[in-house]
Formats: structure tokens, C-alpha cells, sequence
């Protein structure tokens, strides 16, 4: 076998393999700071092995409130509201109950086509700076298959298959 060969099947190889870390449905913002509004924006690739992707949901944690979803056209928007486990005070205004789970559906994000879905939020002051925020995101297809990006990575573990995105949270400058 020649050197050109080899070297190209072990580049083809390595890429293949780093492929699916950029696979999954990430963040736009590597870091967000506590007790400020948030602009969650959810950044997906890819469909499912081949087919297109036409629902989105994407679930939101406590201590994050006042989730707007932005609507995106061909798309239905699907909001789950409900009571918070604690009372919260984003800018100064008490909500004990709110937007928990968001879902676009019915549209069509083809395989070979990548989209961005957008949620401004607020993370109240009361969330951990120095921690992870994830959100588990369930991805599904035309086909009726599913992603589940719903795995909380574990430090000091391997990356799991499906992780949640996540954002790592920062003290209020």
C-alpha cells in the first residue's frame, strides 16, 4: 500500500471517528451568567441517519425562567407550562410557574441541512456559577426514529453518546 493511501484512509479514519462530537445538538454560548437574561440558542446538524428532522423538544430546568420561544416559520410551536419548585424574581417580578418544556414540530430540517432554535430565558441568581446547565433535548425524525440528547455527562467519565448541550454557568460581571 502507499504512503499517500495510508496516510489518506488514517485521515479518513480519524475524521470519522471526531465526526460524532459534532454531531450532537450543542449550545451557541459556551458560558451564560447567573441572574441575567439568556439567549438559549440550540444548534442542531443534522437529521436522523438520513432523514429529515421534524420535531424539536427541548426541556427547561429549574431555575430558569421566563422561556419565550422564537417562533420559526413552517414550524409549530408547542409550550408545556407549569409550577416551578421554588418562587423566583427575574427583574424584580415574582413568577412561581412558567414555560417548562418547549417543542417545534411539523417542519423539515433535511439531513444535509443544519438550523438554530432560539429561547430567551432567564437564569435566576439562585443557579451555581461554576456548574453545568444541560438541557435534554429529544430529537426526532420523518421516519419516526428519535435522538434522546437527554445524558448529563459525569466528570472524569467518557463523553456519553447522546449528551444533553450544556452551558457553564458564570458570576454576574
Amino acid at each position: 500500500m502507499s504512503k499517500f493511501l495510508t496516510s489518506t484512509l488514517a485521515l479518513a479514519l480519524a475524521c470519522g471517528l471526531a465526526a460524532p462530537a459534532f454531531a450532537h445538538v450543542t449550545i451557541e454560548s459556551k458560558e451564560a451568567a447567573v441572574g441575567t437574561g439568556f439567549k438559549l440558542v440550540l444548534r442542531v446538524p443534522h437529521g436522523c441517519k438520513g432523514q429529515a428532522t421534524n420535531s424539536i423538544r427541548v426541556q427547561i430546568p429549574e431555575g430558569v425562567v421566563n422561556a419565550k420561544p422564537m417562533p420559526k416559520a413552517g414550524w409549530t410551536l408547542d409550550k408545556v407550562k407549569g409550577k416551578y419548585a421554588a418562587t423566583y424574581k427575574p427583574y424584580g417580578h415574582e413568577v412561581s410557574e412558567g414555560v417548562k418544556e418547549i417543542e417545534w414540530k411539523g417542519g423539515n430540517l433535511p439531513d444535509d441541512e443544519y438550523e438554530e432554535f432560539t429561547v430567551s430565558t432567564y437564569l435566576d441568581a439562585s443557579l451555581k456559577a461554576g456548574s453545568m446547565l444541560y438541557f435534554p433535548v429529544v430529537q426526532s425524525c420523518v421516519d419516526g426514529s428519535t435522538t434522546r440528547w437527554i445524558e448529563i455527562p459525569v466528570e472524569g467519565k467518557a463523553e456519553p453518546e447522546s449528551p444533553a448541550p450544556g452551558v457553564k454557568l458564570i458570576e454576574k460581571k
